[in-house]
């Protein structure tokens, strides 16, 4: 069945007190037939001042398209969304908004990144201001706070695009600090701001599994939540602006942590004469099972490290997290010494390796020990 698009003017709110039940009523069944799988996750939190702005207007359209003879799948979204940065994450994220019919105008400091998703119905713009102008929602997928920060308030970067009614959300990892300043600049146009860390890597990319831990404006939180549940299976409501980065640094503190443990035991039980790839195989029967040990163990017992999160952007991570801990002077001894060893792989040239590579800097240290 070919996909049916109408259009019409309104804001989330007016969506939710339309004086049309059939109309509310029919869209909220389709949504929820259509997002079943992705939950929303609320905290008790008061209002932040940036939640009193003027309510966020763009255009929007409902699209519906078969997916099956007996269920059709409606949807409420901003009719023109950009995508800025498409590297292992942004590439896979922006494609799956694509496949689900929606506009998407995209652009990446290197264009030819660009072609996959322009060969799919994207559009192309030739920097990020002129993404900003030209959509209604504009996300933001970078490598690092410098970046994301560069992306959004430097030349030509999207704030210099950006107006009353039109929205910024950034999925990217960074400091608190720089999802502030970038928030304060965004909000200084009459725009709308939400931060977006997403938890997962290229796979859950790809499979729009991905769980988004966003704060900041709750009124742009509410237009953007269809999109989020195309790209995500969940997400979760943290507040003001600087939560959504705190929780996804927490997150990937935990995880560079549990990787290097998970790389020494490996080491260990190969140099008492165990099979690692037995040891693999206890864990992912036992309470300390985790479907990262799984999925990446096989792999790591064969040194072969396919890049689904690259190691240099897990040590960056790490790093962020020891600041955020200190802000508030909390110790965080295995995480710091984790990072360590995170420093001492990228040294060793490992940097765009998947972060399981650690685990060779681990066997160069055994190797020098076992010379001296």
């Amino acid at each position: 069945m070919a996909t049916t698009l109408f259009k019409a003017n309104f804001t989330p709110s007016s969506l939710l007190t339309s004086s049309s039940p059939t109309f509310l009523s029919t869209a909220m069944a389709s949504c929820s037939s259509f997002f079943h799988r992705s939950p929303t996750h609320f905290t008790a939190q008061s209002r932040s001042s940036s939640s009193r702005r003027p309510t966020f207007h763009p255009s929007f359209k409902a699209f519906s398209s078969q997916m099956s003879v007996s269920s059709a799948i409606v949807a409420v979204i901003p009719e023109r969304i950009g995508f800025l940065g498409l590297g292992i994450m942004g590439t896979p994220m922006a494609e799956n908004l694509i496949k689900a019919g929606c506009d998407v105008t995209v652009w990446n400091r290197t264009k030819s990144k660009c072609d996959l998703l322009i060969s799919l119905g994207a559009k192309y713009k030739s920097s990020p201001e002129e993404v900003a102008a030209s959509c209604d929602v504009t996300f933001a997928m970078l490598a690092d706070p410098e970046s994301a920060f560069d992306v959004a308030c430097g030349e030509n970067g999207a704030a210099r695009g950006m107006t009353a009614g039109k929205g910024y959300v950034d999925v990217s990892t960074v400091d608190v600090d720089t999802s502030k300043v970038i928030s304060a600049r965004i909000n200084a146009t009459g725009a709308q701001f939400l931060e977006a860390p997403v938890s997962g890597s290229k796979k859950p990319a790809e499979d729009g599994q991905l769980i988004f831990l966003t704060a900041g404006d709750r009124s742009l939180f509410e237009t953007v939540a269809p999109m989020l549940d195309i790209m995500g299976k969940s997400k979760f409501y943290l507040g003001d602006v600087g939560n959504g980065a705190a929780m996804k640094l927490v997150v990937n503190m935990i995880m560079g942590s549990m990787m290097a443990s998970f790389s020494e035991g490996l080491l260990l039980s190969e140099k008492v004469g165990l099979d690692p790839k037995v040891l693999v195989e206890v864990i992912s029967q036992g309470a300390i099972n985790a479907p990262m040990f799984s999925m990446k163990g096989p792999s790591m017992v064969q040194s072969k490290y396919p890049t689904a999160f690259p190691l240099k952007h897990q040590q960056k991570d790490l790093r962020l997290a020891l600041g955020l801990a200190e802000s508030v002077s909390q110790p965080i001894p295995i995480a710091a010494a984790a990072n360590e060893l995170y420093k001492v792989a990228k040294s060793n040239g490992l940097s765009d390796k998947d972060f399981s590579a650690v685990i060779e800097a681990l066997k160069a240290k055994l190797q020098s020990q076992s010379k001296d």
